[in-house]
């Protein structure tokens, strides 16, 4: 986490405390679903990109290091570069075929969607 969280204790003004520490209420991470039991979709997308293709992986369920580690995988394979966030990976290009394969041989249940 980064130390710039001041959207997160708008609440909190000031403090006469010398030990207080703000406390995150909603900081447990999400237990990460063994491979078979994850649902993951993968599309293309060129919404709001100025026309460019993009691989979207969507429905990842776990924590955000095991979304990165499975994008790093992902960006390697394909030999591209893209980002890892909320539960979603982004690979740059139309890599849909390319990904739906290596997502299966990690033992991954994966379905095309959209067009």
């Amino acid at each position: 986490m980064s130390n710039n969280d001041w959207k997160e204790r708008l609440g909190v003004v000031f403090s006469t405390n010398p030990d207080f520490d703000f406390d995150k209420e909603n900081e447990t991470e999400e237990e990460t679903l063994p491979s078979q039991q994850q649902d993951l979709r993968v599309m293309l997308d060129k919404k709001q990109r100025k026309g460019k293709k993009v691989t979207l992986v969507t429905g990842f369920v776990g924590s955000n290091d095991d979304l990165k580690s499975l994008g790093k995988l992902l960006k390697t394979k394909c030999g591209v570069g893209g980002s890892a966030k909320e539960g979603d990976i982004i690979i740059q290009g139309d890599f849909r075929e390319k990904v739906v394969e290596i997502l299966k041989k990690e033992g991954y249940k994966v379905k095309r969607s959209g067009g």
